[in-house]
């Protein structure tokens, strides 16, 4: 990982080129490319030659699961029954012997993500009686290893339930008071049978740790929209507007409008949040009424090349094209605005007030051989290198690079 002064000549946004000038960790300024001037400005520190290349502010997954992926293993096939619950017990019968979780193995998951272009992710990392906080453990550690050039925002995630293990609630008790950023939850009607026991014992938790939730609801309909009801009521009357995410949520996109847009609304207000990895099967989160309601969501990739499914590489720049195919999002605006959701407005979801190529911000960038924002959505080009907090993490070779 070498640092640098800085990355001259590429078009930040896909505007006119400019120099990206570093300070550590940080952009300093982000200034007029002119041929020479940003070496003369650092004349000790590395320069990057951009090259003319698209800069975009690194990709953000806002919803991975590193610790729990078969990457650079021998293929493993598919197995056990399918189903939330299904796939929970296959996962439980074989991690152990697949080295889950792991520093190796979570490393192996980095490198993919890093390579992609995101050098900022929040991550659910199981938390139960068979492996308690060993996955946290070993999920810091590779982080660490990255020298600060990546951060990890961390979730406590109950993947076999809470109430229904016995225990469980006591480690997601335990993970917070160690530092863990959120609290997870897991539809808690159909793996817990019990939505207000589960959600109140996790909420509880946050409440007394100061800490986010992030809670998986794969629950569908009016079963899902009863359990987002009783989320919304709890945010509201805890205080903890602000720090509650929903991965997945797709009951809110088989509503009825009026009901849908009445819920969007109460979600808005209290800044509850979507997280989506866009699944082709099932209705995509509507882009236009989120906006309109001020609910943020962000894209994340799930787990990949895991227990629950082969796919997956680490690419969540292809997950936001994904989406933005499956929600017939063609105008320019809106491919426009997916962009943008993928990476400089999810900050939120990574603990950052700003994430964008302007001075004060870390210095993430990802260069893209593309002529603009939505030419990197549907094209999903070559990452031709990924810098974060200053540091050069991933650089390919420069043959054929199209200067927009």
């Amino acid at each position: 990982m070498r640092r640098l002064a800085g990355v001259a000549d590429v078009r930040a946004w896909g505007g006119p080129a400019v120099d990206l000038v570093f300070a550590g960790d940080r952009i300093a300024s982000v200034v007029p490319h002119e041929p020479g001037a940003l070496r003369r400005r650092v004349p000790e520190g590395e320069v990057l030659d951009g090259r003319g290349l698209l800069a975009l502010p690194t990709i953000v997954n806002a919803h991975a699961h590193i610790d729990k992926s078969w990457l650079g293993l021998p293929w493993q096939s598919y197995g056990g029954e399918g189903g939330t619950d299904g796939r929970i017990q296959h996962e439980r019968a074989r991690r152990d012997e697949l080295g889950i979780p792991s520093v190796e193995r979570t490393a192996a998951v980095l490198d993919a993500h890093v390579r992609h272009g995101t050098t900022a992710l929040r991550t659910h990392v199981d938390v139960d009686l068979g492996v308690e906080l060993r996955g946290i453990e070993a999920v810091r550690e590779a982080v660490a290893a990255y020298e600060g050039a990546v951060e990890a925002t961390i979730v406590a995630f109950p993947q076999d339930g809470v109430l229904r293990r016995p225990g469980v609630l006591e480690l997601l008790e335990a993970a917070a008071a160690a530092g863990a950023d959120h609290i997870g939850g897991l539809d808690p009607a159909s793996i817990d049978r019990d939505p207000v026991g589960q959600l109140d014992g996790i909420f509880a938790i946050a409440e007394r740790h100061g800490v986010g939730i992030d809670i998986h609801l794969h629950d569908a309909a009016e079963l899902g929209a009863f359990q987002l009801e009783l989320i919304v009521e709890r945010t509201a009357r805890l205080g903890l507007a602000g720090r509650v995410n929903i991965a997945h949520g797709f009951a809110i996109a088989q509503l009825e409008a009026p009901r849908r847009t009445d819920l969007l609304q109460a979600m808005g207000e209290l800044g509850i949040t979507f997280t989506t990895v866009a699944p082709l099967r099932l209705p995509q989160l509507p882009l236009a009424e989120l906006d309109a309601a001020r609910v943020g969501f962000a894209f994340g990739t799930d787990g990949i090349r895991d227990l629950w499914s082969p796919y997956g590489d680490g690419d969540t720049l292809a997950i936001a094209r994904q989406y933005a195919r499956a929600s017939s999002v063609v105008r320019d605006e809106d491919l426009q605005r997916v962009v943008e959701l993928a990476t400089r407005d999810a900050a939120r979801f990574v603990g950052r007030d700003v994430h964008d190529l302007v001075a004060g911000a870390r210095a993430d960038v990802v260069l893209l051989d593309a002529e603009h924002a939505m030419d990197a959505l549907v094209s999903a080009p070559r990452r031709a290198a990924v810098v974060g907090g200053g540091r050069l993490l991933h650089e390919e070779p420069s043959e054929g690079d199209h200067r927009g």
